[in-house]
This record gives structure tokens, sequence and C-alpha cells, in this order.
């Protein structure tokens, strides 16, 4: 049983670890650079994102293997993994968003990447309202599958490729005023120390909570059959 939920395990002890050792680790203040204690923020909004990530391609690996082999299952892991990815999304944007509102006066600036990540998030919020839309189950894994796979390559414009060809507030856009996060200078040894955990263990955290609805989803589908 332990063998089987280490991970579950480590997922728990890395976010002790950050939630705790992130309020108290000392962070950098260099000249110039008004960050403060807000970017202790940075332990839990950019790991949002990379959970978001994470989940979006298992989710569309898992929407090309239903295309392939039409498995119900591929299916279920599918939508529930696009589930998580889109809660770890709001996650991102709403700390975001309190990040901004003491770096940059207000919440929302309607920078490129603001704007990029809150469309990516939306192209996901569009593809449950497809698949709730259709009532034909197999018509709406393999459409949901197909969406899934054009929200997924949507990210990249809207998330990582556009908001750096314009000027930004975020570090990586042309003629940015930002603090870059992942600077050496606003960062240091210490605070990598709970970064890089926090990266596993919110992601852990995402992996954890979609194999929680899997499992629910499932048996739902046996119940189903069974009647």
């Amino acid at each position: 049983m332990i063998r089987k939920s280490w991970w579950k395990i480590l997922a728990f002890v890395l976010l002790i670890y950050t939630c705790s050792v992130g309020f108290l680790v000392k962070v950098p203040s260099p000249p110039g650079v008004p960050l403060h204690q807000t970017i202790r923020n940075l332990f839990f909004h950019v790991p949002m994102w990379i959970a978001m990530m994470v989940c979006f391609t298992v989710s569309v690996v898992y929407a090309i293997k239903y295309l392939n082999k039409a498995d119900v299952k591929a299916d279920i892991y599918s939508t529930e993994f696009a589930r998580t990815g889109a809660f770890f999304g709001v996650l991102g944007l709403l700390t975001g968003m309190i990040w901004a509102n003491y770096q940059w006066g207000k919440p929302w600036s309607s920078d490129p990447k603001q704007n990029g990540a809150a469309i990516g998030v939306l192209i996901y919020f569009a593809y449950f309202v497809v698949r709730g839309s259709l009532h034909d189950e197999e018509k709406r894994a393999r459409i949901g599958s197909v969406y899934n796979i054009f929200a997924f390559f949507m990210l990249f414009p809207t998330i990582w490729i556009l908001p750096r060809l314009t000027e930004s507030l975020h570090p990586g856009g042309q003629g940015s005023e930002g603090n870059p996060g992942l600077n050496p200078k606003d960062s240091s040894p210490a605070m990598r120390s709970v970064m890089y955990p926090a990266f596993i263990g919110w992601t852990l955290l995402g992996v954890w909570i979609t194999t929680l609805r899997i499992r629910v989803q499932l048996i739902q589908q046996k119940r189903l059959a069974h009647e």
C-alpha cells in the first residue's frame, strides 16, 4: 500500500515544506527592484502554471489515444486531466492577479501575458461546454478529443509566443519593465530550494486530484453498465 502511495506522501511532504519554509526563507531585496515580500508568490503562482501544463499535456495524450483506439477510459482520463488543468489555470490567474495588485498597482492591467493566459483558459472552458452540449457518448468523446488537441496547441501562441512578441510587464516580453521572476538577481539559492520542490509538489497534487476524479468516474460508469 505504501509503495503505491509513495508519490502521494511525497506530494504532501513537499507542499507542507513549500507552505511553511516558503514563508520563512529569506528573500532577496535587490536595489531598485521593489519585490519585497511579494516574491514569495513565486512558490505558488509559477507552479500553478507548470501543474496546468503537465495536466493539459497528459490530457491531450489521452485524447490522441482515444482517437486511435476509441478507448472509453482514455476519454475519461483526458477529460479529468483537462478539468484539473483548467482548475490550476484559474489558480494561476488568481495568484497572478494578487501579485500584480502589489507590483503593478492593480490586479488586471490587460498585460499581453495576462490576456493570453485568460484566453488559453477560456478555450478550455469552451471545451467543457462543447462536451456538455453533446448527448451521444461516442460523438462527445470523439469531438471532445479533437477539440482538446486544438485547445492544447492554442496554448502555445496565447501563453508562450504572442506575449513575447509584444511589450509586457511580465518577464520575457519585448521592452519588459517588469521584474524577471527567475532572474538570478531577484532570487537566491535559498529561494530555489523551495521553488523547485514547489513545482513538483503542486504538480503531484494535480495528478492526485485527477486520479481521485477518474476513480469516481470509472465507478459511476460500472454502475450505469449494471443498471
